[in-house]
């Protein structure tokens, strides 16, 4: 992982951090959702190092399932706008409590398309848990009903954010050095 780090201008949030915050989320979860069906849904791949933490820390009866999604073009450093479904969940969520489990919220585009297309299909209730929120990106408004941390409009990787499909694996979120995401990437189009 030490090759990784160089490439890392400043860590944002800690391994500890992290820990600390997901534990208060799961507590927060486990006390809103008693006695419900709970259902998770986590967005590929970015939030599953999420999920999979997120999921412990819960301490009430939950299922989950995955969605993967992409909207992001050739450089993956902008969304495209053009969202599309690559996976989608294998159960019905019609009558379940649903929470999205998401990684980070830029500018709600994706979020927006996931919300819309999950509320079609009738959930009990549909909420939103990201890790990390970026607020000064937001083009479309969508509610947020749990947050990890808000960020600032900086290029993020780690703790399964990626560039490029690298850095994914780092335990801790960290701002990337832009001369890193400045080199020509090759074309590639794959679900965050």
């Amino acid at each position: 992982m030490a090759d990784l780090e160089k490439d890392i201008a400043k860590i944002l949030i800690t391994r500890d951090q992290l820990r600390a915050r997901i534990a208060e989320l799961g507590n927060a979860l486990s006390r809103d959702y008693a006695g419900q069906d709970l259902l998770l849904v986590c967005i590929l791949k970015g939030g599953v190092l999420f999920l999979s933490d997120l999921i412990r820390a819960i301490h009430i009866p939950h299922a989950i399932e995955f969605m993967a999604i992409s909207s992001y073009g050739g450089t993956r450093i902008e969304s495209s706008g053009v969202v599309r479904i690559m996976m989608d969940l294998n159960s019905n969520i019609a009558g379940r409590n649903v929470l999205i489990v998401e990684d980070i919220v830029d500018t709600g585009r994706t979020l927006a398309y996931i919300i819309e297309n999950l509320r079609t299909r009738n959930p009990a209730s549909l909420k939103i848990c990201a890790l990390l929120d970026k607020p000064s990106r937001r083009e479309v408004k969508v509610n947020l009903d749990y947050i990890g941390f808000a960020v600032p409009n900086e290029f993020v990787v780690g703790y399964g954010l990626d560039y490029n499909e690298i850095y994914r694996n780092l335990d801790f979120i960290g701002v990337l050095k832009p001369e890193m995401y400045a080199k020509p990437a090759e074309d590639s189009e794959s679900a965050t």
